[in-house]
């Protein structure tokens, strides 16, 4: 019980009381085989086979240690709750301060993405701007009958939205991954951008018959 009673004192954490009650646990499983054997020997002593008096008094030490065992179990119990719940205090706290700094990360995130997307709204108004000029001067080539000169809008755009593209996290939230569809399809073939339908996908022929087809971003067939 000293050596049990210096590991108690230096506990300080729920787990290092859980270890010290473990031992302690064993101990008590001891005395109680322990005081089945004294008991046997105490019965066997009332019919002669023994000294009754110190088969008593040994079975009256082993019952008061259980009984000191048990009562330290019990109040070494109370401990390593008391001190489990201040540790859960502890740990929902510092998520507390954790979430606390994640927000702010958050928050930095979206204003990024604000700025990016302003970035990118801005440079689809100067594409636009650029793609209708190009188609009026296409138009112009046509007319002059020098079709030669004229720029292809659509395979210059799909030129230079070509290479590869990042791979969306495994989980990712369904809001995040319409955001993403809706990004991609600026750069994709048969997206927002490019409404001819992407290489290889079948044509309504006969849709295609009376709806006239924009041909580009920027650019009317």
């Amino acid at each position: 019980m000293t050596h049990h009673a210096e590991q108690l004192g230096r506990a300080r954490t729920a787990a290092e009381f859980a270890a010290v009650i473990a031992l302690l646990d064993i101990d008590l499983n001891d005395a109680l085989r322990c005081r089945a054997e004294l008991a046997e020997a105490e019965d066997r002593a009332v019919f002669g086979d023994g000294d009754l008096a110190a088969a008593r008094a040994v079975l009256d030490d082993c019952n008061d240690h259980i009984a000191l065992l048990e009562k330290t179990i019990d109040a070494a119990g109370k401990r390593r709750a008391e001190v489990a719940r201040s540790e859960a205090r502890a740990d929902i706290a510092a998520l507390g301060d954790e979430i606390k700094a994640r927000a702010a990360t958050l928050g930095e995130r979206w204003r990024s993405v604000q700025r990016l997307v302003e970035q990118l709204r801005q440079e689809l108004f100067e594409a636009d701007a650029l793609a209708r000029t190009i188609a009026t001067a296409n138009g112009l080539f046509d007319a002059a009958g020098v079709t030669e000169l004229k720029a292809n809008l659509t395979t210059t755009r799909r030129a230079a939205m070509a290479g590869p593209r990042a791979a969306a996290p495994a989980r990712l939230s369904r809001p995040a991954l319409q955001a993403d569809r809706l990004l991609l399809s600026f750069l994709s073939p048969g997206g927002a951008l490019d409404p001819r339908p992407a290489l290889g996908a079948p044509v309504d022929s006969v849709k295609s018959k009376f709806i006239p087809a924009v041909t580009s971003f920027g650019e009317r067939g």
